[in-house]
């Protein structure tokens, strides 16, 4: 069983809800969290909208807000015989994910709970556009959960590339699991395709020397971040893979029985100015269990 306060400095919690079934996940563990770790939590749903539209058939949005706070309200009932203190809101909005953010920096929001999909989302998609937009967007960190995925925080996944990101959620990996007394998995992915279809024509020693310099990257990597978390006296395992990294981590999360993976928002050759790293996207779209997304 988890010990107490898994994740530090968690006083508001901000749980983003539609109703739809892609949100059960995400309110069942938004609530748990919230219990553990003595946290305020906000739950609100957002009724996308226009003045257009509203001035038009005010009679439908009427009945929608109705029907979101009654959602709401169920939300609330439900932390509430947790022992959890929730408000709630219900906003209207052309852009849902900027009311998201908006309610997150109104309230200083320490964690964003969200589901993988939303209501309009399609299943084909990686994530929702919500989901992905916040996650770019969020002042904090933001907690994806799909809909059958349960946090028990006994095992932990990270992913480390050496980038300020994954630092940044190598840190809180450790955190959450000397905390919770969770055994912690720290992978490096070495591409098995080193260059890019782009690159110009490299030759095979070329090949395998650039293969080389990104294994011995990758196992300093590791290996740094082993001594860290044993000196912190998490029980770690380390381990160094080539292969696609998103698959990678996927896969090894299922076959390890990590119930959370906590990575970065983007990777080392991530440009910036991009919202979020292919690779975080495609985990977050591809994990059977819960994603935190650590943001700097």
């Amino acid at each position: 069983m988890a010990q107490l306060h898994p994740i530090a400095k968690l006083e508001n919690v901000l749980l983003s809800t539609d109703g739809s079934e892609f949100s059960e996940g995400a309110v069942r563990e938004a609530i748990k969290l919230s219990k553990i770790c003595s946290s305020k939590l906000f739950v609100m749903s957002v009724i996308e909208t226009n003045p257009e539209f509203a001035a038009i058939a005010p009679q439908i949005i009427e009945k929608e807000e109705k029907g979101t706070r009654d959602r709401l309200e169920n939300v609330k009932a439900m932390a509430a015989k947790e022992g959890v203190e929730c408000e709630i809101i219900a906003r209207h909005a052309e852009s849902p994910f900027q009311a998201i953010i908006e309610e997150a920096e109104k309230n200083r929001i320490n964690m964003i709970v969200m589901g993988r999909h939303g209501r309009t989302g399609l299943r084909r998609l990686l994530m929702g556009s919500v989901t992905a937009k916040v996650i770019g967007h969020s002042p904090c960190n933001v907690l994806v959960v799909p809909k059958a995925a349960e946090i028990s925080y006994q095992k932990l996944l990270v992913a480390t590339d050496g980038s300020k990101y994954s630092m940044a959620a190598t840190s809180e990996a450790i955190g959450i699991a000397k905390r919770s007394g969770a055994e912690l998995l720290v992978i490096s992915v070495v591409p098995s395709e080193t260059a890019s279809p782009f690159d110009i024509v490299h030759t095979e020693m070329q090949h395998e020397m650039i293969a080389q310099k990104e294994f011995h990257e990758g196992e300093k990597n590791v290996n740094d971040l082993l001594v860290i978390a044993k000196q912190e006296g998490v029980k770690v395992e380390g381990l160094i893979i080539e292969g696609r990294p998103y698959e990678a981590i996927v896969e090894h999360a299922q076959e390890k029985g990590v119930d959370l993976i906590v990575m970065g928002s983007h990777g080392k050759t991530g440009m910036e100015r991009l919202l979020m790293g292919s690779v975080a996207e495609r985990v977050v779209g591809n994990a059977a269990c819960a994603v935190l997304i650590v943001k700097i």
